[in-house]
């Protein structure tokens, strides 16, 4: 078996992300996400979509975002808060907003210092928790 520099493996991972790439990808996600790499159990979990099964899970959506949290990665908390607001969670919707401010993520922390219970997407509409778009959007 050939041993290949995860590094490289990352780098490819990342030009099929940002579609510099062709082909699948998802096989070099979950190779990194394997080896615990924050970035690939991100869009792993982005990937993968609401798949209703809990944290506690390691390979379920919820449970990748929560293992890259662990590790840092502000964009896995933010999209865990964004999750619990769809939900019309509000309480877990701020928590994660507290963990996304804590690793780094600024727009976390103006939702946060904003506390909205109405936000300006289209999810938020379905859910009855729509509002106009602000200058500050």
């Amino acid at each position: 078996m050939i041993k290949v520099p995860t590094d490289r493996v990352q780098r490819l991972a990342n030009a099929w992300i940002n579609g510099l790439s062709p082909g699948d990808g998802m096989g070099l996600l979950w190779h990194l996400a394997l080896r615990r790499y924050p970035s690939a159990m991100t869009e792993l979990a982005r990937r993968i979509g609401e798949d209703g099964l809990s944290a506690a899970e390691p390979y379920s959506s919820a449970g990748l975002c929560y293992r890259a949290v662990r590790q840092g990665d502000p964009t896995a908390a933010y999209n865990m808060a964004m999750t619990r607001f769809n939900r019309r969670h509000l309480q877990g919707y701020r928590y994660w907003l507290r963990l996304a401010t804590k690793a780094g993520d600024a727009e976390a922390g103006r939702q946060l210092r904003r506390f909205e219970t109405r936000l300006p997407h289209g999810v938020a509409r379905d859910i009855n928790r729509g509002r106009m778009r602000r200058a500050y959007d």
